[in-house]
């Protein structure tokens, strides 16, 4: 499976000692790019649970679609 995330910042974010959950005791790193509270889990992640191999797929407004082609700009000329 293949997921188009888009990302708008333009720097990193580092982790305080504030960002610690009280609760849990740690700190859950997004690697899905779903979260709400990206950089942070969510658990988001688990919409992709029956996400199929070889299928890419798009996450907009709550729902999920799958993507037949991506184009980039590179291929655009082709």
């Amino acid at each position: 499976m293949t997921r188009l995330v888009e990302l708008e910042a333009n720097g990193p974010r580092k982790l305080e000692p504030a960002d610690i959950d009280d609760e849990k005791g740690d700190i859950a790193v997004c690697q899905c790019g779903l979260s709400d509270e990206f950089p942070f889990c969510d658990g988001s992640h688990r919409r992709t649970r029956d996400e199929d191999e070889g299928t890419t797929y798009v996450y907009a407004d709550g729902e999920r679609r799958e993507v037949e082609r991506v184009v980039t700009t590179d291929d655009a000329d082709e």
